[in-house]
């Protein structure tokens, strides 16, 4: 049957509405950012295009018109002085200027020399033919001549004299630039296809890898595993996401695999109170046939027997509440925090309990579940310790333990055999020891006092589920810190925990 990670990871991907593929809206975006930029370009090309050619040849048309004018108004010339002229004159000035045809009218309009083509000739240019003033003009914007279009201007001679017509055929540049423009849409059609195949293909380059991590998590909500490798690599914000999502599965497997052995080790640990209740509850059928001194044995034996099952299951509760505690982290004096476990001890217990301090002991997190570790050291050490003689005390220092001037009888962690390793730790270490000077632990159990329910042989006797160490080690590893056991010289254990600091202090 899936676990409850898994079920809630298939509930979220089931919730999920159909919707088109991350590749074909990328693709989409794509194409449609670089059409509506292409075209965008194309017209703007175009416009500014087609501006600069037209008014271009309206300011060379323009100037042809102007030096003519002033031409005719400087000297008094005649329509003969407009005819073609090998030896060159006005007329070749005209058309030297630019793309210009000339047709030559005589006093009363009639045409002396026609152009090439020939130019209409209208009631306004027979008018301006018998001008008395030179330079008079009449213009005409667009003039048909056969399939071809003009722009038309007749200049008087003055005079009565004749008048002189100049003209700019622009339907060619209409052709020009209506050309143009069917090449500027064949170029965007291009730049647009080839946007599409582009964004096709850098859309499914960027997307395989999240069609590969959605795999993956459809797999796992199909199949329930935990364990799939996630082929996601990078150093991309899809390389981070396949990362972070492999990371979530490895936490979510381990989650798994911690609650089947809890549930497992709880099983096996419940197993023999239950079965001794279950036997003593079968004597209760009989209680009248047993003696009075077996009666009272029997029910002293039940009343210890729930008691050890009720402190089972409230240290199973802790345990569960200490791998998914919701208390809110905190910043806190660790060593405060030791002093009031250290007064609840002597009150419960008798003993002689002391605290020393050495360093900044500030750190974040929750108290709840701190205090709750070092009560069990604590009272581990008051447990163990039968004969009751010796002090307890609780050691709260920044940095390495056993640095030399803080614990004094402590001496050196090589002498004592312990896990020197693990207490090696920089000065943004805050460290929690609780010394005793009970029977100790042989060097063979030290690694293995803070697993779940394990328990020392000599220790089997006393009372006690073996959970306390673990609960310890579950709360220094969700502090950034870990547990740590040796033997004390001169007899004894030291036990305790470190915790990740406040940066800067201290």
């Amino acid at each position: 049957m899936p676990s409850r990670p898994v079920r809630v990871l298939s509930r979220l991907l089931s919730r999920l509405r159909p919707v088109p593929s991350l590749r074909a809206t990328f693709t989409v975006s794509f194409v449609a950012v670089a059409c509506l930029v292409t075209v965008l370009v194309g017209i703007l090309s175009y416009s500014a295009a087609a501006r600069l050619v037209r008014v271009d040849e309206q300011t060379v048309f323009a100037e042809v018109v102007r030096d003519l004018r002033e031409l005719v108004e400087q000297e008094p010339l005649t329509p003969e002085d407009f005819a073609p002229s090998d030896s060159g004159g006005p007329r070749d000035d005209l058309i030297r200027s630019g793309r210009t045809d000339v047709q030559v009218l005589g006093p009363d309009g009639e045409i002396l020399d026609k152009g090439a083509p020939g130019l209409p000739v209208r009631d306004a240019d027979r008018s301006t033919a018998d001008a008395a003033l030179p330079g008079v003009m009449v213009e005409h914007g667009e003039v048909e001549v056969g399939d071809d279009r003009y722009r038309v201007v007749t200049v008087a001679l003055g005079g009565g004299r004749g008048a002189v017509q100049v003209a700019q055929e622009f339907s060619d540049t209409e052709d020009l630039l209506r050309e143009l423009q069917q090449r500027t849409l064949l170029f965007v059609s291009g730049v647009v296809i080839s946007a599409g195949l582009f964004g096709w293909w850098l859309a499914w380059r960027q997307t395989r890898r999240l069609v590969q991590l959605a795999g993956a998590a459809e797999d796992v909500a199909r199949t329930g595993r935990l364990g799939i490798q996630v082929p996601v690599a990078g150093r991309d914000e899809v390389g981070r996401l396949g990362r972070s999502f492999d990371r979530m599965l490895v936490r979510l497997a381990q989650s798994e695999e911690d609650q089947r052995r809890l549930v497992q080790d709880a099983g096996h640990e419940l197993r023999t109170p239950l079965t001794s209740l279950r036997t003593n509850i079968s004597l209760l059928r009989r209680i009248d046939e047993l003696p009075p001194g077996v009666r009272e044995e029997l029910v002293d034996d039940l009343a210890q027997e729930a008691r050890e099952l009720t402190d089972l299951v409230n240290e199973l509760v802790d345990l569960a509440a200490g791998q998914s505690s919701t208390e809110p982290v905190q910043r806190l004096e660790l060593a405060d925090l030791a002093e009031d476990v250290a007064a609840t001890a002597r009150r419960r217990t008798g003993r002689e309990v002391v605290v020393r301090v050495a360093g900044d002991t500030t750190v974040e997190g929750r108290p709840g579940a701190l205090q709750r570790a070092v009560s069990n050291l604590v009272e581990n050490a008051a447990k163990f310790d039968r004969g009751g003689s010796g002090v307890i005390e609780v050691v709260v220092a920044r940095g390495a333990a056993g640095s030399p001037g803080e614990l004094g009888e402590l001496g050196d962690l090589d002498e004592l055999g312990g896990l020197g390793g693990v207490l090696g730790a920089g000065p943004d270490v805050v460290r929690v020891e609780v010394l005793d000077r009970g029977p100790g632990v042989p060097d063979c159990d030290l690694e293995r006092i803070f697993d779940r329910f394990y328990r020392a042989p000599d220790a089997r006797s006393l009372p006690g589920s073996g959970l306390g160490l673990s609960i310890v080690r579950a709360v220094a590893a969700a502090h950034g810190g870990a547990p740590f056991a040796f033997r004390r010289a001169g007899g004894g254990l030291v036990t305790g925990f470190t915790v990740r600091g406040v940066e800067g202090d201290g």
